[in-house]
């Protein structure tokens, strides 16, 4: 297995530090790992540093009891602008219809704050994602999500680890690549069911 999971979830930790350096009640990140391989159609954005950052208003809205979204999270509203402000990144004029003011995007001195954290973090994710390639594609099968050009979002389930931590996550997702575990250093699996006795 490769080990590039592991550093990705450190550096993703590491980046998160960086902001809670600047933003003291940011709560911290319990599994960074969660983020990995995962999109998020509300926010728009694949794994970046300003989708951590987008993730980090979510947090700090948590932290401070603010309702930020609506419509099962989809929808990002003013009181997730007013943080996202806070926390350095610029929105559009008008809210999108359907998903409000998620998508936001590094303003300037932002930009400049983290240089050093994004270009860790982007280091990281192209080292990953060179590892987690395949060269046989064609006989890779990555579930509906692929097959009909969706972000990744479907039905969730719960994967664990050994040392007993778990995350909600899209079966399709955890076949693309392993998802390890922060806390042990093992990868998240889904459970096989048990069989009831009758």
């Amino acid at each position: 297995m490769s080990t590039t999971p592991p550093v990705l979830a450190a550096e993703l930790a590491a980046a998160w530090a960086d902001i809670q350096r600047y933003h003291p009640e940011l709560p911290n990140l319990a599994a960074p790992e969660s983020l990995i391989g995962e999109s998020s159609s509300a926010c728009g954005h694949a794994l970046s540093f300003e989708r951590l950052l987008h993730e980090a208003v979510h947090g700090i809205a948590a932290a401070r009891g603010v309702r930020d979204t609506s419509r099962a999270g989809r929808y990002h509203n003013r009181r997730f602008l007013a943080i996202a402000e806070e926390l350095g990144l610029d929105h559009p004029d008008e809210p999108h219809p359907s998903s409000g003011f998620s998508l936001v995007t590094l303003n300037a001195e932002a930009k400049k704050r983290y240089r050093s954290t994004i270009e860790r973090l982007q280091r990281a994710l192209k080292a990953h994602t060179a590892a987690t390639e395949s060269n046989n594609v064609a006989r890779t099968f990555r579930g509906p999500a692929a097959r009909h050009g969706s972000s990744g979002g479907g039905v969730r389930v719960k994967a664990v680890c050994d040392c007993g931590r778990n995350v909600r996550v899209v079966p399709s997702v955890l076949a693309q690549a392993p998802i390890v575990c922060g806390g042990c250093g093992k990868p998240f699996r889904i459970p096989e069911p048990v069989a009831v006795a009758g």
